[in-house]
């Protein structure tokens, strides 16, 4: 069992920066893939971006390449989402999630464990 809470999330301009944290609560936090998704009004949960335990392999939503980076501190049960060049589009409530998975995982059904959210902004 792992809880997790966002934080970070806020108004920002286009162009500007955000980091999201995700504080998680439990046992074996390396055992797990984390992963960040987010939902815009009106649309499905897509998603943003995954690390493995280890925080060696990371996996992106294209939109999201070069602009977006995902990390860990295992040490302190955290996973962050650094989010540069934001744009108007990046809007959305942003999702931290967690599975146990050897491998990253990029589907919505493969994660059990979700925070509440966080919401991000971008005005243009």
């Amino acid at each position: 069992q792992v809880q997790l809470v966002e934080s970070g999330g806020g108004l920002v301009q286009a162009g500007g920066s955000l980091r999201l944290s995700c504080a998680a609560s439990g046992r074996h936090f390396s055992s797990y893939v984390m992963g960040w998704f987010r939902q815009a009004p009106g649309k499905g949960r897509e998603f943003v971006a995954a690390i493995n335990g280890k925080g060696d392999s990371t996996d992106y939503a294209d939109s999201m390449k070069g602009r977006f980076t995902i990390s860990r501190d295992n040490a302190k049960n955290t996973v962050y989402l650094q989010m540069n060049s934001l744009k108007p589009e990046d809007t959305a409530v942003y999702y931290c999630a967690a599975t146990l998975s050897l491998a990253v995982v990029t589907g919505v059904n493969e994660y059990g464990y979700w925070g509440q959210g966080t919401q991000v902004t971008v005005s243009s």
